[in-house]
């Protein structure tokens, strides 16, 4: 799978761009994540992650948020495209399995990806 990678120009990578993203950004909120999608005027999709120790305070749960993250953004970056896209994870988020982590995001990557909602 070539085009699922997630290469260094798919990372939100400072500041700047983060600030960026919120100013001109859409908020989709859920109970476990929310995203903040804003377009890059740029052909791929970028992704930032915001795992706070009040989301999850032991490392290894961030990183596991993190990771599952990343993981799922690669499989749908090509819906994305031309999106800078935040995602906040929320207290609780730890508690829930991979499987259910999974789902969640994938709702989420489909309601950002929606053309109609865009607008």
């Amino acid at each position: 799978m070539s085009g699922a990678r997630f290469p260094k120009r798919a990372r939100l990578l400072n500041a700047d761009q983060y600030r960026r993203a919120f100013a001109e950004g859409r908020r989709y909120g859920g109970r476990y994540f929310v995203a903040v999608a804003a377009s890059n005027h740029g052909g791929c999709a970028r992704l930032g992650l915001a795992v706070s120790r009040k989301a999850a305070s032991r490392a290894v749960d961030r990183n596991r948020l993190k990771r599952l993250t990343r993981e799922s953004f690669r499989h749908h970056q090509e819906k994305l495209s031309g999106m800078d896209v935040v995602i906040i994870a929320r207290h609780g988020a730890k508690a829930l399995d991979n499987a259910g982590i999974a789902r969640i995001l994938n709702d989420l990557w489909q309601r950002i990806g929606d053309p109609c909602r865009r607008c």
